[in-house]
This record gives structure tokens, C-alpha cells and sequence, in this order.
């Protein structure tokens, strides 16, 4: 399912008009976006939490130069679902 989708199911279930729906859904990513990079966890009940994971420093081998490089400690975003979410997922495949 693409953005797209998600605008068109959610204009057609409410009524309200896909620019309408598709500037919120923009808007709602940028708040989630700005907040994992302002270093803020993001909770959302009953669906699941966007929050930022710390990688450790650590050493690979870059095969085509035949080289060991290290690669610095860093942070990526991530998603953790909800118990509930987990458990509907898994009941319904």
C-alpha cells in the first residue's frame, strides 16, 4: 500500500477532501520526522512506537579493496509495534 492509497481509503471511509487528507498524512510523517530527529521517542497507543536506536562503532572489511574500515557509532530510526498490533498481524496470516 502507498501513500497514495492510504489518501484515497482514508478520503472515501470519511468524506474528506484528498488534499485535505494528504496534507495531514504529511504533515503527521514531518511531526514524526522531526521529532526522531530531535532525538524525542514517538508513542502512538494501541499501534507502536517510532523510536531512535544507537548502533555501537564497529569494524568491517570492504571485500573489493580487500580494506578494514570502521564504521562510526550512529543512530537510525525505527519501528516497534504495539503488543495488540503484533498479536492481530499474526492471528489474521
Amino acid at each position: 500500500m502507498t501513500k497514495a492509497d492510504i489518501v484515497n481509503e482514508i478520503s472515501r471511509s470519511t468524506g474528506i477532501e484528498k488534499l485535505v487528507v494528504q496534507k495531514t498524512i504529511e504533515t503527521f510523517m514531518d511531526v514524526i520526522k522531526d521529532s526522531l530527529i530531535d532525538g524525542e521517542n514517538v508513542y502512538l497507543r494501541g499501534f507502536g512506537s517510532f523510536i531512535v536506536k544507537s548502533r555501537a562503532a564497529k569494524t568491517a572489511r570492504n571485500i573489493s579493496k580487500n580494506t578494514t574500515i570502521t564504521i562510526p557509532a550512529h543512530k537510525v530510526p525505527a519501528f516497534k509495534p504495539s503488543k495488540a498490533f503484533t498479536i492481530e498481524v499474526k492471528d489474521n496470516h
